[in-house]
């Protein structure tokens, strides 16, 4: 079997680094070479984009975020993504394109077809195998996080229209799946790997004929 690209979308404090820690070790629990990585700061070069753009004390225009994100993503697909998948393993991502139609483009008002260019740009036409949005009411959200980066200071209204910016792109991924971020982390855990092609692979670690 061909190695995945698999993607986590969805709000701050909606699980997803649990989740890419937790399959991270049912994948590997069976055989599975994995790689996992984060949008923005899958790079060095990522890294610091990422302290730039979290940074409540940084203030820019919403076109000079939208950049900042592009090429954080283009660096981050030819420098992890695409290496990782040639050596044959499984990538886990914590946010990808959907993130920048969500966040820069219904958040911050941006033009739709000028992300999905420049998404284009920069992925190369890399599209993920499977997308699952966790789902999480914005005021559930905004609880769980009360120290605030740029984006977390952002008002209820702002999560609103990222959260149904979400739900609205994700019906348009081939295999993209809409999981309820309120659920125990084992339970999404369980719903995920549900939806993997898993069958090739048993727990000890061996891939099937």
């Amino acid at each position: 079997m061909k190695p995945l690209f698999i993607v986590l979308e969805g709000p701050d404090a909606s699980g997803k680094s649990t989740q890419l820690r937790l399959l991270s070790q049912a994948l590997s629990s069976r055989g599975i070479p994995v790689l996992t990585t984060r949008e923005p700061g899958g790079t060095e070069l990522g890294r610091k984009l990422r302290e730039i753009l979290l940074d409540p004390k940084t203030k820019m225009r919403p076109l000079t975020e939208l950049l900042l994100m592009v090429a954080d993503r283009h660096e981050h697909v030819e420098e992890v993504i695409k290496p990782a998948l040639a050596r044959g393993q499984w990538v886990l991502c914590s946010r990808y394109t959907l993130s920048t139609l969500a966040y820069q483009g219904r958040g911050r008002g941006l033009p739709l077809d000028l992300i999905r260019k420049l998404n284009q740009l920069a992925t190369g036409g890399l599209e993920p195998d499977y997308v699952f949005l966790l789902d999480l009411p914005p005021q559930v959200a905004l609880e769980r996080t009360p120290l605030r980066d740029r984006f977390e200071g952002e008002g209820l209204s702002f999560f609103t229209q990222v959260r149904l910016a979400y739900l609205e792109f994700i019906r348009t991924v081939p295999r993209g799946y809409v999981i309820d971020g309120t659920l125990p982390p084992s339970a999404v855990t369980a719903e995920i790997l549900a939806r993997l092609p898993l069958s090739g692979y048993d727990s000890a670690g061996k891939e099937g004929k």
